[in-house]
């Protein structure tokens, strides 16, 4: 006698009519028709089924030993889980291995959140098995908002409500789209973990999709008391769920791209450029967001900093949420300090201004090469267009009598060309000509270069505005490892 099949069975979210076309095609032809239960006996998946059951079928009722309440099994919830797999899969492999056919039907889709898989790893290896998927909850729940999940380069993030609270405000953070499943007496530490993250207002419950019990609301407005388990709650994409520019009170949000690599944009800025309803910044740092349908991006020069700052609160003054972006962090020599100047002025004082951090293009640069600033450092700037040189090179040589290491910003640009030679020198009055010098351009760009050289063989004439120098105190190292050539600073100063 041949084996029987095993067929898993996805039955959708709840509705007879969202069953395929082969899921009640197989269910009907079936031999042996299983499905689980709670210890209550009453099958929502056996309920789909009926419609497409035919008399003379074995049914296999299959009851969980325990759902959501204690268990006194010595190997806790998990321990007594296992054994009943282990039980019902050998319930099973009884018809199989007698030449029956068995369907056993799965809510949504069959490798989705179900307990079908389990039974798929027990039986697969010994009997032929064949997965029909389903609709899984998540479209169903889309569909009864109307509102599309993900669109474009978005992405969709599947969470269950089980994780640590900590967790699953985190990854709402860093996600555009998320649909958080397994509520029930999970959803307090869901609803604070929305709330924790910024998405509660863009968040929104459904319970029992596509059955005629299916209930929508906004997830801020719903009792935790009443919430079951086959509920889920949906945070949409952004793209169709914008902060409206109407919203009696807008806000500045100045973020740091950081230095060129997306993957180096933390996932806390990814989302606030999500959710803005206007970017505004210089025109290259503003290209390398995503474009997003109905965000206004207002670009400008890069000389303009008072001006640019002004139009961002404005715009937020007349309730806009704005992202002001910076390349780094807006913190360093960007427009962090600018926003903050100018939003001290009378005309704005109401305007809500946040900073959020970015890669700083010094760390970048001293991460290709090892730890140069692994002790103490400073962070200088050779333009001399918002402050006067005099002032530029009284810090330059303090900072190298202090036998400290230090990064430079803009050296040089196509109309300030001797900065870096001027620097040199006063550096040479303190420093050796065999001290490291760092030469990063275009780190984590198309063109990234990064080299190690001495002061004295600094060539000025090799330096642009897209390069950052790290020069190194007297303890600074080079040496050799499994990497190659690397730099530090070590920790600890010769008393």
């Amino acid at each position: 006698m041949s084996a029987g099949k095993l067929w898993g069975v996805g039955i959708g979210p709840g509705d007879p009519e969202l069953v395929t076309v082969k899921a009640a095609r197989v269910i009907g032809e079936a031999d042996v028709v299983a499905f689980h239960s709670a210890r209550h006996g009453k099958s929502i998946s056996r309920g789909v089924a009926a419609p497409y059951m035919r008399e003379g079928q074995i049914e296999e009722h299959l009851v969980y030993p325990v759902t959501t309440e204690t268990v006194d099994h010595p190997g806790g919830y998990q321990g007594a889980m296992d054994e009943f797999y282990e039980a019902a899969a050998e319930r099973l492999a009884v018809h199989l291995a007698a030449g029956r056919t068995v369907a056993l039907l799965a809510a949504g889709d069959p490798l989705f959140y179900s307990s079908y898989m389990h039974m798929h790893k027990r039986l697969a290896d010994r009997f032929d098995a064949e997965v029909i998927p389903g609709v899984t909850s998540v479209s169903a729940a889309s569909a009864a908002l109307g509102k599309p999940l993900v669109e474009g380069e978005e992405i969709l993030t599947i969470l269950p409500g089980t994780l640590p609270q900590a967790e699953l405000t985190r990854r709402l953070k860093e996600t555009d789209a998320a649909a958080i499943l397994k509520l029930g007496r999970t959803f307090p530490p869901v609803l604070q973990s929305l709330e924790d993250s910024g998405r509660l207002d863009e968040a929104h419950y459904v319970e029992r999709a596509s059955t005629t019990r299916q209930r929508v609301e906004t997830a801020a407005e719903v009792d935790p008391d009443g919430v079951p388990y086959f509920s889920i709650a949906i945070v949409p994409s952004p793209s169709n769920n914008p902060r409206p520019a109407t919203e009696s009170r807008g806000e500045v949000v100045v973020v740091g791209l950081g230095p060129g690599d997306t993957a180096w944009t933390t996932p806390e800025v990814a989302h606030e450029l999500s959710l803005a309803t206007d970017l505004v910044g210089y025109g290259p740092y503003v290209d390398r967001v995503p474009t997003r349908p109905g965000q206004r991006r207002h670009s400008s020069d890069n000389r303009v900093e008072a001006e640019r700052a002004a139009m961002a609160l404005d715009l937020a003054k007349n309730g806009a949420r704005v992202a002001v972006v910076s390349s780094g962090d807006p913190g360093v020599f960007a427009m962090a300090a600018a926003v903050l100047e100018v939003a001290a002025e009378d005309q704005w004082r109401g305007v809500p201004v946040r900073i959020l951090p970015g890669m700083t293009a010094a760390n970048a640069v001293a991460s290709r090469v090892g730890a140069p600033l692994g002790h103490d450092y400073a962070v200088l700037s050779l333009s001399d267009r918002l402050k006067p040189w005099d002032v530029v090179a009284r810090r330059i040589s303090a900072v190298a009598a202090a036998d400290m290491a230090f990064a430079v910003y803009n050296p040089a640009s196509k109309s300030r060309t001797w900065q870096v030679q001027a620097m040199k020198d006063l550096v040479l009055e303190h420093r050796s000509p065999e001290t490291p010098v760092v030469i990063g351009r275009d780190v984590a760009g198309a063109e990234e270069s990064v080299r190690v050289v001495t002061l004295g063989e600094l060539e000025p004439s090799e330096i642009d505005m897209r390069t950052l120098l790290i020069v190194g105190s007297s303890m600074t190292t080079v040496v050799e490892t499994g990497s190659g050539r690397q730099v530090f600073t070590p920790r600890r100063y010769p008393e």
